[in-house]
Formats: C-alpha cells, sequence, structure tokens
C-alpha cells in the first residue's frame, strides 16, 4: 500500500514542472529541424542526430521523464539547453544570430564539453566522433567572403552596437566568459588576461592587439592562430573597423 501510494506521488509529481515546461512546444518531427539552414549535409546530421534531444523541441522522452525527481533533472536540462540553443526556431534568428550561434556550437564542439557528461551515460551513441567534430567545427570558418580592410577612423558608438549584437554571445567587457573579458584588449599582449585559458598558440604567439592584429584576427582567428579557440569571425570590414574603434575607448 505504502509503495503504491509513493509511485502514484512520483508520478503525480511528474507534471509539476518547477524548473519551466519543455513539453509546451508542439513536436514537428525531426526532418522539420533545420529545413532552410545553410548547412553541409554532414553538420546537420550531427545537430539533428546528437544534439536535438536536448536543443530543440524534439525530444525523445524516456519513461522514467515521467516520474519526479527525474523528471525535473531532464526538464531542467533541456529548458537550459534551449536557452542557449533551440534547433526548432533556428529560422527565426537574425544572420547576425545565426554566425554567433555557428561559431559557439564550432568552439563546444571542438574542446568536448558537449554532450555533458549526465547525458552520455545514457546516451552513450551521442558522444561526437572525431568527423562529427571536424563537420561541426567547419561552421564556424571563414567562408572566404570577407571584405578587405578599410582605411580611416572607425565609429565607437556604431562599434558598440556590433559588440552587442554580435559578440556578447562568448564575451562581456568586464569579466571572463566563454572568452576573455575584452575591456582594455587594445594595445594588450594577446593570451594575458589573468584566470582565462587561452590556448597555447594564443599564449606564445608574441602578439599584441592594434589595428592591424585585431582586423586580422576578426576576419578570422585560424588565419592567426592555428589552434585558436575562437571561431567566430566578421566578414564586414566596415564592422570590423568599428568595432576596434569601440575597443580602443
Amino acid at each position: 500500500m505504502v509503495a503504491a501510494l509513493l509511485v502514484a506521488s512520483m508520478t503525480g509529481l511528474g507534471y509539476v514542472h518547477p524548473f519551466g515546461n519543455p513539453h509546451v512546444e508542439e513536436a514537428q518531427g525531426r526532418g522539420r529541424l533545420l529545413e532552410g539552414a545553410n548547412l553541409s549535409p554532414a553538420a546537420k546530421g550531427v545537430l539533428v542526430s546528437k544534439c536535438a534531444d536536448c536543443h530543440s523541441s524534439e525530444t525523445h522522452w524516456p519513461v522514467y521523464a515521467r516520474v519526479a525527481p527525474g523528471s525535473w533533472l531532464i526538464e531542467r536540462d533541456v529548458v537550459e539547453a534551449h536557452k542557449h540553443m533551440d534547433l526548432s526556431r533556428w529560422e527565426l534568428l537574425s544572420v547576425e544570430q545565426q554566425q554567433v550561434l555557428f561559431a559557439k556550437i564550432s568552439s563546444e564542439a571542438k574542446s568536448g564539453d558537449m554532450p555533458p557528461l549526465q547525458y552520455l551515460a545514457l546516451h552513450w551513441g551521442a558522444k561526437l566522433t572525431q568527423a562529427d567534430v571536424e563537420a561541426l567545427s567547419k561552421l564556424g570558418k571563414n567562408a572566404g567572403n570577407t571584405e578587405a580592410t578599410l582605411t580611416g577612423a572607425g565609429n565607437a558608438t556604431r562599434g558598440k552596437m556590433v559588440f552587442d549584437k554580435r559578440c556578447t554571445g562568448c564575451h562581456s567587457m568586464e569579466i571572463n566568459e566563454e572568452g576573455p573579458k575584452l575591456a582594455g584588449v587594445y594595445g594588450r599582449k594577446a593570451g594575458t588576461v589573468p584566470g582565462f585559458d587561452y590556448s597555447q598558440g594564443l599564449k606564445n604567439s608574441g602578439l599584441t592587439w592594434n589595428e592591424a592584429t585585431l582586423d586580422k584576427w576578426l576576419s578570422g582567428p585560424d588565419s592567426v592562430i592555428p589552434d585558436a579557440k575562437m571561431d567566430f569571425y566578421v566578414p564586414k570590414a566596415e564592422e570590423r573597423r568599428d568595432l576596434i574603434a569601440y575597443f580602443k575607448q
């Protein structure tokens, strides 16, 4: 009797969603994910097969996801995952937001941080293979359409707008996040912000950030440091120039 009441209670509590309810959005089928996205078939295949479980409304919910408190923990992870990337809403993102997300996906794939260990413990097949990592790593690469460098002074006010739109997904001016803090970056030696884990190549580069080095870096980090952790680039020359003007303030 007691056991039956306990099971009933845990099942009933499974309908409570203390961290948010990821079941609200109706599933459309994984075949609909990323339909219009500008992705290689390989990259799309990895995202749909190995990321959609947490990062879309196409989650395959196991039986134990209906019983609290296990259901709460699973729902918490999915709700949190949606905050970072929701493949079901890809078409709602601007081109700039998609480019930022491409870079973050590439960086996460190369770091080995995704999928998280607690997910892999129950889903062994979700582990990224080397081929998967290579496919996702190409998302953040310079597509060869970067505009040539402009001369003259940039506009710092416009530069802040570029920073807010394109850089804040990974960077803050004042604190280290996924990227190092950028306050005072102009004139600073590369790879020297305390507490940030830089690639060895950047730490040993001897670079100092000025107009020329920042413009080249923002045009495509891999052209400066082959093992750079940053995969994002700014193809428009005017945006790079304005961004550098903002960093100089």
